[in-house]
């Protein structure tokens, strides 16, 4: 359960505009958001909603136009690896093994040889990818890649995981499996994860808490305390009567402006 301390992440009427082609674009107006420690927290909405920006904008690699980004009250002035961002195109080096991927970030931040070697064999076993340790990229399965990329943000002593669409692009079978590892990882490490998704089945299997965003501009609309037990049942009653508010919700939006 998360903490009732104060928030790892906290956002205070966050802003933000693009400049496109001499117009100003409003990608995100006055989001208020908190995250505590330990807490999963789904961000799904359509397409132009903000999702992708919010995120971007707590990774560091957006500034906000207006407000404040803040962890542990600190502001977000650019990327860092407390901020570990998983992608859906899964971002690995392709010339690095498994294990060279994953013990790319403790060897940058001049850890010894034991303290890396050992940090990256506890991350490898995490995900359960003892037996490809020595491979490349293009030997692994797209599902394989993801938990590389998952145990590489690990291994670099993240706070918080940011994933943007991350299963987005695997088969369902895969995306399934990966959903269970991902919760078993999670509740094992007690790590904190913001998490984007279009899917609405996704995010009530996952998350502690859904966050609704709207487009025209991009704004937070809701929040949605997911209270159903864990292990979660997808044709559970009360599951679909979540999945059916959700969805009435998410269709309401339709015929807004996109931002």
């Amino acid at each position: 359960m998360p903490s009732t301390a104060n928030p790892i992440l906290d956002l205070r009427s966050v802003g933000k505009q693009f400049e496109l082609q001499g117009q100003n674009i409003e990608a995100l107006r006055d989001a208020n958001l908190s995250v505590h420690k330990g807490e999963f927290v789904c961000l799904i909405g359509a397409s132009g909603c903000g999702k992708s920006t919010l995120l971007r904008i707590v990774a560091g690699f957006e500034t906000p136009t207006r407000g404040q980004a803040l962890m542990w009250d600190m502001p977000i002035t650019g990327p860092g690896p407390e901020r570990g961002m998983v992608f859906q195109d899964y971002g690995l080096f392709p010339w690095l093994t498994v294990r060279n991927n994953i013990a790319f970030g403790p060897t940058s931040r001049g850890l010894s040889s034991s303290e890396v070697k050992d940090k990256t064999e506890h991350f490898i076993s995490l995900v359960g990818l003892q037996r490809f340790a020595d491979a490349y990229p293009h030997q692994l399965s797209g599902g394989m890649k993801q938990r590389v990329a998952i145990a590489r943000v690990l291994a670099n002593d993240a706070e918080i995981v940011l994933m943007d669409e991350p299963f987005g692009a695997l088969d369902a079978m895969t995306r399934e499996r990966l959903q269970d590892e991902l919760l078993e990882i999670w509740q094992r490490t007690g790590l904190t994860v913001l998490f984007v998704t279009h899917s609405i089945e996704e995010a009530i299997f996952l998350a502690d808490r859904i966050v609704v965003m709207s487009p025209g501009p991009g704004r937070i609309e809701s929040e949605i305390a997911v209270l159903l037990p864990r292990p979660r049942d997808v044709v559970a009653p009360d599951f679909n009567d979540m999945r059916r508010m959700l969805s009435e919700q998410l269709h309401s939006h339709h015929g807004r402006k996109a931002a």
